[in-house]
């Protein structure tokens, strides 16, 4: 896939940043419709504690919760290192908004749609797809068959399926993902790993990023916020991945020290490729490894940079 070559602002970034602004809720507008193949429509980006302001503190987590013109309530996260529980989280957050936004003494019918999607950077289940969706449906016992609404609720409720009552789940991992766009959907995959849009791109809200969220457009204070992030976050997330490799190094008796400085090594080495993948610069990147700006050349030439 072939991209422009200016790196662009992460999405995490622009979720923070931009994307609660309402002239730009068209960005969200597109992913959700290649997502959901409908058009979706945001009309308001409620105050809630998705979208509390100490989010902005946080670097290996961010989310939006987004209100549809069908008073459908969607919650976007994005979520960097691994979580054991990180399902379990899921099913929470699809369960706390129902209780929310169900007003004391409505009738059931009152309860939102909820969507919960959930793009993460680690291989999160066992599966080899690297988008899931997951619904609710009733199966027979016995007959093995998929219980239907009748047509007083079809009728009552305007649904086709029971599945429209419960929340929606969409889980799309982004590291497994193999850079062939197959769809437009795809396209904004590519972006999340890659933060470059794929050239001629036709997916919905992606012209606007491609636009919106070029890094080289930031002032130098907005800049230095967005280095100061991205920073925090590549190594946090290498620090992680250093201690999983101390872990497994642990008890073994030989050869121990010299595999803990090659971990180090290859944790560096990683650091160097996040960076420049987010789209800094070689001095910025030499300032924080601690290493030469040659040396940060050679590495990034060594990988195709």
């Amino acid at each position: 896939v072939m991209s422009d070559s200016r790196p662009l602002i992460s999405f995490d970034w622009a979720i923070k940043r931009l994307l609660r602004q309402k002239a730009n809720y068209d960005v969200l507008e597109g992913f959700l419709s290649e997502l959901l193949h409908r058009e979706m429509k945001i009309i308001n980006i409620p105050e809630s504690e998705a979208n509390a302001a100490e989010e902005s503190s946080k670097i290996n987590k961010v989310d939006i919760l987004c209100e549809s013109s069908e008073k459908e309530l969607i919650l976007i996260e994005l979520q960097y290192n691994s979580e054991l529980d990180y399902m379990h989280r899921m099913l929470y957050g699809s369960s706390k908004l129902i209780v929310d936004y169900l007003e004391k003494g409505d009738p059931y019918d009152k309860v939102r749609k909820i969507y919960s999607i959930n793009i993460v950077y680690f291989d999160l289940g066992q599966g080899d797809d690297y988008i899931y969706k997951g619904t609710t449906e009733f199966k027979g016992i016995h007959t093995r068959d998929i219980l239907q609404i009748n047509a007083g609720q079809k009728k009552a409720f305007n649904i086709d399926h029971i599945s429209a009552i419960y929340p929606e789940y969409y889980i799309i991992k982004v590291n497994r993902f193999n850079d062939l766009s197959r769809d437009s959907l795809d396209d904004w995959i590519y972006y999340f790993k890659h933060n470059a849009v794929p050239e001629n791109s036709k997916a919905r809200g992606l012209s606007k990023v491609a636009h919106l969220l070029k890094i080289d457009q930031m002032d130098t204070t907005t800049k230095y916020e967005y280095e100061a992030y991205i920073k925090d976050r590549v190594i946090s997330r290498s620090m992680l991945e250093t201690a999983k490799f101390e872990g497994r190094e642990e008890g073994r008796e030989e050869g121990r020290e010299e595999g803990r400085e090659e971990g180090i090594k290859a944790n560096t080495l990683n650091i160097v490729i996040e960076m420049k993948k987010e789209g800094l610069e070689i001095p910025f990147i030499a300032k924080i490894t601690k290493l030469t700006e040659d040396q940060v050349d050679k590495i990034l030439k060594d990988n195709g940079f």
